[in-house]
């Protein structure tokens, strides 16, 4: 009775054996057969690119994040007009993959007049259908751009980050403290002027008046 007990805890314990060296190979293989899923990046296209920017996240996270920083923010509704075609300077596509997917594309104009802008088509790669709109880009568009490949001059007047045009805001005489001052003081020198010659002005009346109105009293 003892050894067909044995036999038995024998036989099941081995088939434990068994199983558990058949289930770990199974996963193994499974985890081996698993595809490896593709880096998120962004593929650009446009002006003097002779071949698509290819930017993956891991070889260029960094780029990859400039760029996605760019156009993340939009809201769900833009302006339905944007500038006109004249005025919007060089274009660049901009495709955003996911799991080397494309999922959403967008146009920037870094070099628009009044500042950059972004166009968000309503048909997207991934068959979501947002609204078409125009927005205003980000001031560092086109340093960003420039920063990962894209064929641009720099631009040093433009501000970090924000949200807006690229161009200055304020006028280049703005920035001289000198002509300002002596712009005030000729103004006020003028309005000195004219005050003075108010007050003469109406000092001579009243002195005429005065002399009218003592000659037919007497």
């Amino acid at each position: 009775m003892v050894r067909k007990v044995r036999r038995l805890l024998t036989v099941v314990a081995g088939a434990a054996v068994a199983l558990a060296c058949s289930l770990a190979l199974t996963g193994t293989t499974a985890a081996a057969a698993a595809p490896k899923l593709a880096p998120p990046g962004v593929d650009i296209t446009g002006d003097r690119l002779d071949q698509p920017l290819q930017l993956r996240g891991d070889t260029r996270p960094a780029e990859v994040n400039m760029i996605i920083d760019q156009v993340k923010w939009l809201g769900a509704t833009g302006q339905l007009r944007g500038p006109a075609a004249k005025d919007l300077g060089p274009k660049y596509t901009v495709v955003v993959l996911v799991a080397g997917t494309p999922k959403n594309t967008f146009d920037l104009f870094p070099l628009a007049k009044g500042g950059p802008r972004v166009y968000r088509p309503a048909k997207q790669p991934d068959l979501s259908h947002p609204r078409a709109g125009w927005f205003l880009g980000r001031l560092n568009m086109s340093e960003t751009l420039r920063a990962v490949g894209v064929p641009l001059a720099p631009q040093f007047d433009t501000l970090s980050g924000g949200i807006g045009g690229g161009e200055r805001v304020l006028p280049e005489d703005a920035l001289d403290p000198k002509g300002n001052l002596d712009t005030a003081l000729a103004e006020l020198q003028r309005l000195l002027l004219l005050n003075i010659g108010v007050v003469l002005v109406i000092t001579v009346g009243l002195a005429g008046i005065a002399l009218l109105v003592r000659r037919r009293t007497r």
